[in-house]
């Protein structure tokens, strides 16, 4: 069935079929395949079990009945808020409250450095951008292998966003960013997270609707170019809940 709509986004008309969603989420399941980040353990689902009570129909119940046990932060897509960083609690639920965005997909081979670190830099990201007026930017790291959808990010110093990047873009008015790293930032800085603060400009001009995406995957045959993202979360009171952005193509 097609559901095709025209939708004016500041002022511009574009035609979308929302019939046909790209996911770049990852999903979450039980397995030490699961992608992780950040040391945690694989996420647990296991039936209740009580002695009159058991949450699993394959074992006699009469219902499935699961308790989930997850770290949204190392266990797939997640969006946070400036909450991840600050002193004052800040929910994703609240301040996440509208949820379409026009974006633009990029894709990036990060520089090595001579020290080994692998940055994305803000000479790289303007050299790819084409529109100026997103509200999202979504990068896809080269090589885009699908061993994303279960790798295990942690003590492997991955690729990371050089700070400048951030600043430069909410300058140019972007105010969700997506990625498919584990962090924007360098996996050990010693707690600097410079792209995190330059991102939500905090703690000096704190801003609390700009969201980060981290975990993503873009299947390989999705093309660089402008959509119409979704950005889809859990309603957790928490600084990040797992998340499904979905592109969608503009015709």
């Amino acid at each position: 069935m097609k559901m095709k709509s025209n939708v004016i986004i500041n002022s511009t008309e574009i035609q979308v079929d929302f019939s046909q969603p790209i996911d770049i989420s990852m999903p979450l399941h039980v397995g030490n395949d699961n992608p992780s980040a950040w040391y945690v353990n694989p996420p647990i689902i296991e039936p209740v079990r009580t002695d009159q009570f058991v949450g699993a129909v394959a074992e006699g119940g009469s219902v499935n009945f699961r308790n989930i046990s997850f770290n949204p932060h190392g266990h797939g897509t997640h969006t946070e808020c400036v909450g991840h960083i600050s002193k004052e609690i800040y929910s994703i639920n609240k301040t996440l409250k509208t949820f379409f965005f026009l974006a633009e997909l990029i894709s990036i081979t990060p520089k090595e450095q001579p020290n080994g670190d692998r940055i994305i830099t803000w000479d790289q990201v303007k050299s790819a951008l084409h529109n100026k007026n997103n509200e999202a930017i979504v990068i896809r790291t080269l090589p885009n292998s699908e061993t994303k959808l279960s790798n295990q990010y942690s003590d492997t110093n991955p690729p990371f966003v050089e700070a400048e990047v951030m600043a430069q873009l909410i300058k140019l008015g972007v105010e969700h960013f997506l990625i498919d790293l584990p962090s924007v930032d360098k996996e050990v800085d010693g707690g600097v997270l410079a792209a995190h603060h330059a991102f939500w400009e905090h703690p000096e001009n704190t801003n609390l609707n700009r969201t980060i995406t981290e975990l993503i995957y873009v299947p390989e045959n999705v093309n660089d170019g402008q959509y119409l993202l979704n950005l889809q979360i859990a309603p957790f009171e928490n600084d990040a809940s797992p998340s499904k952005p979905v592109l969608y193509a503009i015709s």
